[in-house]
């Protein structure tokens, strides 16, 4: 192989490698995520429950 194409190609490792790195920030990020929405949900739910009640009573 010339040195070229070496080269080409350690640029392409590199930018998989970049790419596969972000992927798995954002995988990481949005798993956090999905944590915490059946809390926000269920808050939302316990006020909206709380509110009614308190406008009948």
């Amino acid at each position: 192989m010339k040195q070229i194409e070496i080269s080409r190609i350690n640029a392409q490792i590199s930018e998989m490698m970049a790419h596969t790195e972000k992927m798995a920030r954002e995988s990481e990020k949005i798993s956090k995520e999905n944590r915490y929405y059946p809390l926000i949900v269920g808050s939302t739910a316990t006020l909206a429950i709380v509110a009614i009640v308190k406008m009948f009573l």
